[in-house]
């Protein structure tokens, strides 16, 4: 009886661990071979990979300043920053 509460307990354990590692992957903001782009005079964002420019309307992140994982610093910079046409950053237009 022990030793099932004790594979009980470790199996659990185990299974928090593994579903821990696997969440943090997911909230990433891109993933490998990409880099993130937001809207000009926007807050929207997207995905472009590596080897392709960003899509018309949008630009990469200002250097040091691009979101690493949904909900970092950055990431919630940028709900209320944009860049301009000129890639000055302001305050989004469509900020609440």
């Amino acid at each position: 009886m022990r030793k099932t509460i004790l594979g009980l307990v470790l199996a659990g354990t185990t299974a928090a661990l593994l579903t821990g590692c696997s969440m943090s992957m997911e909230d990433a903001s891109c993933g490998g071979g990409e880099y993130g782009v937001l809207t000009v005079n926007g807050t929207g964002s997207a995905c472009v990979p590596d080897d392709e420019d960003p899509p018309k309307g949008y630009v990469r992140y200002p250097e040091g300043k691009e979101p690493e994982h949904v909900g970092d610093k950055w990431d919630v910079y940028w709900e209320t920053h944009t860049v301009d046409e000129t890639g000055k950053i302001i305050k989004a237009p469509d900020a609440g």
